[in-house]
């Protein structure tokens, strides 16, 4: 009977690793086993590059023919192994007929076994010096896309309609390496301030938000919408755990066919209750930016070199009030208020712009928007009825975050909902969340690809999204 453990560590050197401790190997010359896919083969007659990609990037192997055998071996999928041994005086002359190069095949999986040493050409300074090659997998076709280049050169139609594929460049992967480290320092922070991981159902009787924007479906002959936002269930399990956090799915039924707009999307989200004031919300934000951005910095230099990235100065945040903005864009650039109730993508670039050149600022938070164009569950400023104590985030000119405080009086909710003409229907298990007390709370939400958008310098949401969804993409 076999028993298993626990996970065994395989006698294979990660290229972090390998990068770590490569001054010790290079001295003492140890031989080391590392993996990967051939991301690119240069065969230049007495010896040939053959640049491994892994998850930590290339490391560059290169097979000196002129030193005598080199053991190919290959696992079929019966795992037999043939061995092809290369003789010295075949390399010598240059001949090319059974070379190592013509063995290896861009996009195959294999396990290389040689010695480390230093080369300042190389990728990280490092190369390996390659005694035996054992190939675990072989593609059954080409690669439809050039990933070895440094730009590939496709469209973003055809990057998105072979994603898996055109991920494999170096660059187009750094994207996802980054937006990894932003929901990463997201998580990790949150759970430094107490806040609990919570995971909410993406299909419900009603939506969060209301409105016509929502997917619907029939849920076993009952009907079903997909969740716009996961507010509700946030918000009733602040009532539990006081402070709370999710990254997860959205759906939007919006018929938007931008740059800035996808139809499913990531939401980072988070809910705190005991606030005193809305601009706690706004606080622990700046506080996550600044922790995400120092994280980045720390751990993700590799990935913030290759695409050239300058993270934005998150030390102060400017706020300034909904209508302030609007005022100060009109005057500074001419431009006519035309919706008083809501910013226009331009206002919202206008406004990035000015807080840049006037405070340097790439960040800025506009605060007390109006009641009419907010959630029912949105609090109104006491003092101003018409304004509520909302607020967006907006980076470089593009809204990235909407949050505010929450009403958290079951009458004060009722009220609302009844001045908009609103019924409780669907909406009875929340409702009831506040019929037996809640503490004051607010939260937020922020979308992950819009944030990865803007970081990157990117103009297409797009490009910040592993699988897109939007009113032409269903697929892959």
């Amino acid at each position: 009977m076999e028993k298993i453990t626990g996970a065994v560590r395989k006698p294979v050197s990660s290229l972090k690793e390998l990068i770590t401790i490569a001054d010790e190997l290079v001295q003492d010359g140890y031989k080391v086993t590392a993996e990967g896919m051939i991301h690119s083969i240069r065969d230049m007659g007495e010896f040939a590059f053959v640049i491994l990609r892994s998850r930590d990037g290339l490391l560059q192997a290169v097979l000196e023919k002129k030193k005598g055998k080199l053991d190919l071996a290959k696992e079929t999928e019966a795992a037999a192994q043939v061995e092809y041994t290369q003789e010295t005086e075949a390399a010598k002359t240059g001949a090319q007929e059974g070379s190592v190069s013509e063995k290896l095949h861009e996009g195959e999986a294999v396990r290389i076994t040689g010695t480390l040493r230093e080369e300042e050409r190389a990728p990280y300074g490092i190369e390996l010096v390659v005694e035996e090659v054992k190939v675990l997998s072989k593609p059954a076709a080409p690669l439809p896309l050039p990933v070895d280049k440094w730009k590939m050169g496709a469209s973003l139609e055809a990057r998105l309609n072979q994603r898996s594929i055109s991920l494999r460049n170096v660059r187009e992967r750094a994207r996802f390496r980054i937006q990894e480290g932003i929901v990463r320092g997201f998580r990790d922070f949150l759970y430094e301030q107490g806040f609990t991981e919570i995971h909410t159902p993406k299909i419900g009787a009603k939506s969060a938000e209301g409105g016509a924007n929502i997917f619907k479906l029939s849920y076993f002959h009952h009907p079903a919408v997909l969740a716009q936002s996961p507010q509700f269930y946030k918000q009733m399990m602040v009532g539990v755990f006081d402070r709370v956090f999710e990254t997860g799915p959205v759906f939007r039924a919006e018929k938007h066919n931008t740059k800035r707009h996808l139809n499913e999307y990531t939401s980072l989200d988070f809910e705190m209750g005991y606030i005193d004031d809305f601009r706690e919300i706004m606080e622990m934000e700046t506080a996550v930016l600044q922790y995400i951005m120092e994280m980045l910095e720390m751990e993700y230099e590799n990935e913030l070199q290759i695409l050239q990235v300058e993270l934005p100065n998150v030390d102060v945040i400017p706020a300034v009030r909904f209508d302030e903005a609007k005022r100060l864009v009109s005057e500074k650039y001419h431009r006519p208020i035309r919706s008083p109730y809501d910013l226009e993508p331009e206002e919202e670039q206008l406004i990035g712009t000015y807080f840049k050149e006037e405070q340097g600022a790439d960040f800025v938070f506009v605060t007390h928007y109006p009641s009419r164009k907010r959630p029912f569950y949105a609090m109104d400023d006491p003092n101003e009825p018409e304004v509520t104590l909302s607020f967006d985030l907006l980076f470089r000119g593009l809204e990235v975050t909407t949050g505010g405080q929450r009403i958290h009086d079951y009458a004060a909710l009722l009220e609302k909902m009844a001045s908009r003409g609103m019924t409780s229907e669907g909406m009875e298990g929340y409702l009831d969340t506040f019929r037996y007390g809640m503490p004051p709370h607010g939260g937020l939400g922020i979308g992950m690809e819009r944030l990865t958008m803007q970081l990157l310098g990117e103009d297409n949401v797009r490009e910040a999204c592993l699988f897109p969804r939007d009113l032409g993409r269903l697929a892959p």
